[in-house]
């Protein structure tokens, strides 16, 4: 069972919702982001390498973090049922090989994932309210939650509407989120905010905060279908955006970074991150994910190469 932090808010956060007004006095009050400094120490980040008796920690704890991902029109009940195997039993030659946290998929296969999965553990994501555009009503987006819910998703990535966070309608984002959230009874939020929409690193800092106040239990970078998706800088805005708020709140909110990360050295980059920006607390499934379909292919690489002293042919491990 994934774990909830939640304590009572103190007065001077809480008020930043009590209208559209003080919402957007209290995103426009938070600190800038430095762009340039940002961009340099992400990249310094990146840089760090990690001893190789760490590395088998690293590599473990990555297949723990990914969210298996499918979202193709195409998408078949077959297909998924597939992708749960391997999201269980990642390489079936090596039962030490820990199963990933997730399978995400679309609303209309949660069914098939529950199935499939039962109780090993892997929980079931699906996205929901409208994605990836979120560009729908309301009523159609807490519809799209609640049938999810119902099939037996764990777990729900919304998308948050763009126009409307870009046209300052904060408040109109802030109430779909809370409806939302409200809308997924047990099952865990993540909210996307589609960084690459958001032109600037003061909008995602500023849209983190936003949905960390209406109750996310996640915040997410992208949908993956725009690019660019994640990056190292703008996960770390992420980052720091959840350990403020945990320092002015009490109340933990994890982070998932989603799309572009294939390689198991673009993964430890970003664990190496976390460390440094938040702290241990973060490296745990609980609090950290990557959104990914084909990254975990080269982590099982990466684990083979380890344990044998040589590399695995790409064709290995299943493609998916």
């Amino acid at each position: 069972m994934l774990t909830r932090v939640s304590t009572t808010l103190p007065s001077d956060v809480t008020d930043a919702t009590s209208s559209g007004a003080a919402l957007r006095r209290f995103l426009h009050g938070l600190p800038g982001v430095d762009q340039v400094g940002a961009d340099q120490r992400a990249a310094a980040l990146g840089a760090r390498s990690i001893k190789t008796s760490s590395k088998q920690w690293a590599l473990d704890l990555a297949v723990r973090m990914v969210d298996l991902t499918t979202l193709e029109g195409m998408d078949t009940a077959g297909k998924v049922r597939a992708l749960c195997s391997k999201a269980m039993r990642p390489d079936p030659a090596d039962p030490s090989c820990p199963h990933t946290a997730a399978v995400c998929v679309y609303g209309d296969l949660v069914g098939v994932a529950k199935d499939a999965l039962g109780d090993s553990g892997v929980h079931v994501a699906a996205v929901a309210t409208a994605f990836p555009s979120g560009r729908a009503s309301r009523t159609v987006r807490l519809a799209d939650t609640a049938e999810a819910v119902a099939a037996g998703a764990d777990e729900i990535d919304m998308v948050i509407d763009r126009g409307a966070f870009l046209a300052g309608r904060y408040l109109e984002v802030y109430d779909d989120i809370v409806a939302v959230r409200e809308a997924c009874g047990e099952a865990h939020l993540k909210v996307i905010f589609e960084t690459g929409e958001l032109q600037t690193y003061d909008n995602v800092r500023r849209a983190s905060w936003l949905a960390m106040l209406a109750g996310a239990d996640f915040i997410k970078t992208s949908t993956g279908k725009i690019q660019p998706a994640a990056t190292l800088p703008v996960t770390m805005v992420l980052v720091e955006a959840v350990r403020d708020f945990r320092e002015a709140t009490g109340t933990m909110v994890g982070v998932k970074p989603a799309g572009g990360i294939r390689t198991a050295k673009d993964a430890i980059k970003y664990l190496v991150m976390v460390n440094e920006v938040a702290g241990p607390d973060w490296l745990n499934p609980d609090w950290f994910r990557f959104g990914a379909s084909t990254l975990l292919n080269d982590l099982l690489m990466q684990r083979t190469k380890l344990a044998t002293g040589r590399y695995s042919g790409p064709d290995y491990f299943t493609l998916d």
